[in-house]
């Protein structure tokens, strides 16, 4: 049944199954893209009649000459570079640590889960605690190996890295979990030809562990990308509806925020929202080239 050829009347049916999702996607998903590439090139626009006079590329001109969108451009640049790589890798060791404990694993997942699905409001009043400049826990660990405290929320030079640490933390949970289903799919088969070759546990590791999880190891990549170029909620609830002192955690999102609710600049932001979209479609292409190559399935 499963071999037959399609015929007119099966396809039919199959797109009548499909139709409820398809008109959901491309109400929900499809027309606000279009939407926002068309607005995006509103030069002359009355939001309240909802007329354009004039289109063209005069708001990518904008973008091009606004210094605040090229420190946005940086400042999410550094972010996705600072959280990426460190979330991968730290998720994998804990990952491996939690896969080797039987008695109360399923605590330890839990507790390691917890941030992923906590409220970012309740984690940013938690980590405003932990970075308060007089009795943060993060100046007194500090204090005790002989280091001064620091502004970590009202320092130019210290908010964005305050910001990549609570975020690394938060993601930590989901990217753990990935990580463990992947280690639990492994066949033990392939350690136990290691181990008849000689390999040694670091050998196990690099030649048997990192190709059969590659594919896990991919996806949490390109979530954390994605996620990472879309940071906003962390910004806004860390430093109170600001974008840092000094604007030094503007990134892209919180740059179309303030355009499109403060500003009032909506083909501006529309504009950023389409630079946004172009920057992660590419750094996603070259990942998607990569794992070709590298990720074994």
């Amino acid at each position: 049944m499963l071999n037959e050829k399609p015929t007119l009347k099966s396809s039919l049916k199959a797109y009548l199954y499909l139709l409820p999702m398809l008109v959901i996607s491309l109400v929900f998903n499809i027309w606000p893209i279009i939407s926002s590439l068309l607005m995006s090139l509103y030069t002359k626009y009355n939001f309240y009649t909802d007329k354009v006079s004039a289109m063209g590329l005069d708001n990518f001109l904008y973008l091009w000459n606004d210094p605040d969108f090229h420190l946005a451009v940086r400042n999410t640049l550094i972010f996705v570079a600072g959280v990426v790589p460190i979330t991968v890798v730290l998720s994998l060791v804990i990952a491996l640590l939690l896969n080797q404990i039987k008695w109360l694993s399923g605590f330890f997942r839990t507790v390691y889960f917890l941030p992923f699905v906590t409220s970012t409001v309740a984690i940013a009043m938690v980590w405003n605690w932990i970075y308060h400049s007089d009795y943060g826990l993060m100046n007194y660990f500090m204090s005790l190996v002989g280091l001064h405290p620091i502004n970590w929320l009202t320092d130019p030079h210290w908010s964005l890295l305050a910001l990549i640490i609570m975020s690394i933390w938060k993601n930590l949970g989901f990217n753990i979990i990935l990580f463990l289903v992947g280690l639990n799919n492994i066949d033990k088969g392939y350690y136990q030809a290691a181990e008849i070759d000689g390999a040694n546990a670091w050998q196990r590791f690099w030649n048997v562990t990192i190709p059969m999880i590659s594919p896990i190891t991919f996806l949490v990549s390109v979530n954390g990308v994605i996620g990472s170029f879309k940071v906003f909620d962390q910004i806004f609830a860390l430093f109170q509806g600001t974008p840092g002192p000094g604007k030094a955690d503007l990134t892209i999102v919180y740059y179309l925020y303030e355009k499109f609710y403060t500003e009032y600049k909506y083909p501006i932001a529309a504009a950023s929202g389409v630079v946004l979209f172009v920057l992660i479609l590419l750094v996603t292409l070259v990942q998607l080239w990569y794992s070709r190559k590298h990720v074994h399935y």
